[in-house]
């Protein structure tokens, strides 16, 4: 349909005038910084129209922090020393007698993570009761999220819930009762919140706990257990040991076990036991014994002819992991078709007599080393 001469002339003032709109670009479109530090975006605007003014807002229109400051020709926006607030979308306005129009730049402020506990703590409950406590972390980027018991390396089990970490007994026993740790870490830090568990039993029944839950000692060391226990009366403390007796070197001073110069077989799992006329607690402290390697080779002297195949194997007990590693007695370097493999074995396919002499093995973990020889003679 053709248009009128009065069509035609509001079509061409409408289009000039929005032809001639100012174009906005801001650069960086986005940035990401860390809470402290500082950053610019700088606005230009290109119109056929001039004067241009340049506003700068925020895309919500809340107002600007006051560590937000604008360059005297209104181009360039800065952010000094980033704070949380100042997250989110920049807008600069172009404006002149063509209209107006806009464009966005967005920052992100990263941060150390910061934890909420719900409830805070302390939290006294009974045996029996369901507990949970939730963990609420904020961080850029965001944080992961782990629950522990104070003493303990082991990660507890949770329940995530829009990215809530629930810590959650469907009913609470006494042994529970103690400090629980909520921690969130990202690439930037890592932060905790803390809360304290009261289980409570009968009145006055006895509430035990021990200092450490997780005990890792070296043999011959001397390891101190402490276990502390509520309770009215004062409840008596014993201590006892998982399917075994306790070890011969040992003395209980009040809630005190000492064990002097620890093995291996005294590893295993000790019990607190606290009792009065009201009840008894338990609590449980586990501890394992690392041990040096001892070496031993198997057998000890070989007697072969030249073209016998040669095995020996270097045995070791302690720790693991144990490495193993093999040389020869006044020669430099194993014979050239020796093989020495990671289990402690050492072998020839074919031996030569040169290969004759005492060979050593040494067997090496993180607490020490230990050695053994074996004597190998060949002989048509």
């Amino acid at each position: 349909m053709d248009l009128s001469p009065r069509a035609l002339i509001l079509c061409f003032l409408t289009c000039s005038v929005a032809a001639d709109t100012p174009v906005v670009s801001v650069e960086p479109r986005s940035a990401a910084v860390r809470q402290g530090e500082s950053v610019s975006f700088r606005c230009q605007a290109r119109s056929n129209v001039q004067p241009v003014q340049l506003e700068w807002k925020k895309a919500n229109n809340q107002p600007f922090l006051d560590n937000v400051k604008i360059g005297p020709d209104g181009t360039v926006l800065t952010v000094a020393n980033a704070r949380l607030g100042n997250q989110g979308q920049f807008r600069c306005v172009a404006i002149s007698s063509a209209g107006r129009s806009f464009a966005n730049a967005a920052l992100t402020v990263k941060h150390v993570p910061k934890v909420q506990l719900t409830p805070a703590g302390p939290l006294q409950v009974r045996v029996g009761d369901p507990v949970s406590v939730e963990c609420r972390a904020t961080g850029r980027p965001r944080p992961t999220v782990a629950w522990q018991r104070q003493g303990s390396t082991t990660q507890l089990v949770t329940e995530e819930i829009n990215f809530v970490n629930i810590l959650k007994w469907s009913a609470i026993r006494q042994e529970d009762s103690g400090e629980y740790i909520c921690q969130a870490g990202n690439n930037l830090g890592v932060s905790e919140a803390r809360i304290e568990i009261i289980v409570g039993g009968a009145p006055g029944a006895p509430v035990a706990s021990v200092n450490l839950e997780e005990i890792t000692a070296v043999e011959g060391q001397t390891v101190t257990m402490e276990c502390q226990a509520s309770g009215s009366p004062p409840p008596e403390i014993s201590w006892s040991k998982l399917r075994a007796p306790l070890p011969w070197q040992h003395t209980v001073d009040g809630g005190v076990l000492t064990l002097t110069s620890v093995g291996r077989q005294d590893s295993g799992q000790y019990i607190c036991n606290a009792t009065n006329v009201n009840g008894y607690s338990e609590a449980y402290t586990q501890m394992e014994v690392e041990t040096p390697p001892y070496a031993t080779c198997l057998p000890d002297q070989v007697r072969l002819k030249p073209g016998g195949s040669l095995v020996v194997q270097c045995l070791a007990h302690g720790s693991h992991p144990i490495s193993f590693t093999w040389t020869r007695l006044g020669r430099v370097g194993l014979p050239a078709a020796a093989v020495a493999a990671a289990d402690g074995r050492l072998m020839i396919a074919r031996v030569k007599q040169n290969d004759s002499g005492t060979y050593k093995c040494v067997a090496t973990n993180h607490i020490g080393s230990s050695e053994a020889q074996a004597k190998v003679i060949i002989k048509a």
